[in-house]
């Protein structure tokens, strides 16, 4: 790991961490449970998102890894370690897999190793680059991926925070480099059921944080997949992508949506 990373300001919120306070976990500061609690407060709906976004994550992977036969994810914005990791999903089903995780930020490199658990059969590493900087992400990750087999990229709620449209830039070439066959799970923020409480959350986020974020349309975040083939159920929020009955406490209209699609 590179030695001149900054060391973690405990005194800025970190979406990773306020993330991870939201889906019960413990790796935060004071800072991100104040702002975490208020951008609560502020949409209540937040919570909900966290959750069915994970949620979203264990059904694209598994669908994935069980019916399509993929076996190599690269994982950009993975955050902090938390329940049912990409790497976790994919190998309880085909301990072969191989798994990328990126991500920039200096709490989940000290909590790399944690992600950094493999079957024997298969293989996890972890990539310290930002998703602004493809071609990084690529170089690193032909180490342990095979560019020349189908490869899953997974972009969970972290597109939103290149709040221009260099986003579509970013995304169409991490996806050139990927071969036929190859998929696309991609989900973000929007403001279609709750307009007002989503635009005041980001609002507030981009007044305390120094990584600012924006919500996008449904539209907007369909251009993400210009050129796939997307699956069905199509783009939409994600607790309605091919809901299973462990999900069924969780609300079906949240402000996250997303979908699956294949590079053909």
């Amino acid at each position: 790991m590179p030695h001149d990373r900054p060391l973690i300001n405990s005194s800025l919120p970190h979406s990773a961490r306020i993330w991870n306070y939201w889906l019960g976990g413990k790796d935060c500061y004071e800072v991100d449970r104040q702002v975490g609690d208020e951008l609560h407060r502020v949409n209540p709906e937040i919570v909900d998102i966290a959750r069915a976004q994970r949620a979203f994550l264990r059904r694209t992977v598994t669908h994935l890894t069980a019916e399509v036969g993929i076996r190599q994810f690269l994982d950009v914005g993975t955050g902090l370690p938390t329940l049912d990791n990409t790497h976790e999903v994919a190998q309880r089903i085909a301990p072969e897999a191989r798994i990328v995780y990126v991500d920039h930020d200096p709490i989940v490199l000290a909590h790399a190793t944690a992600l950094l658990t493999s079957t024997p059969e298969g293989d996890t590493a972890y990539i310290d680059a930002d998703l602004r900087d493809p071609e990084a992400i690529l170089e690193s990750a032909a180490r342990t991926l095979d560019f020349g087999r189908p490869v899953a990229l997974m972009l969970l709620g972290v597109v939103a925070h290149v709040p221009d449209d260099s986003a579509y830039a970013i995304v169409d070439r991490l996806l050139d480099a990927l071969p036929s066959g190859s998929h696309l799970v991609f989900c973000d923020s929007t403001e279609v059921y709750r307009p007002e409480a989503m635009r005041a959350m980001v609002e507030r986020w981009n007044e305390a944080s120094d990584n600012p974020r924006t919500n996008r349309t449904p539209d907007q975040l369909a251009r993400f997949f210009n050129g796939l083939e997307l699956l069905e159920p199509g783009l939409l929020s994600v607790a309605q992508w091919r809901p299973e009955p462990a999900d069924a406490a969780l609300p079906t209209e949240v402000d996250s949506f997303g979908a699956v699609a294949c590079k053909r």
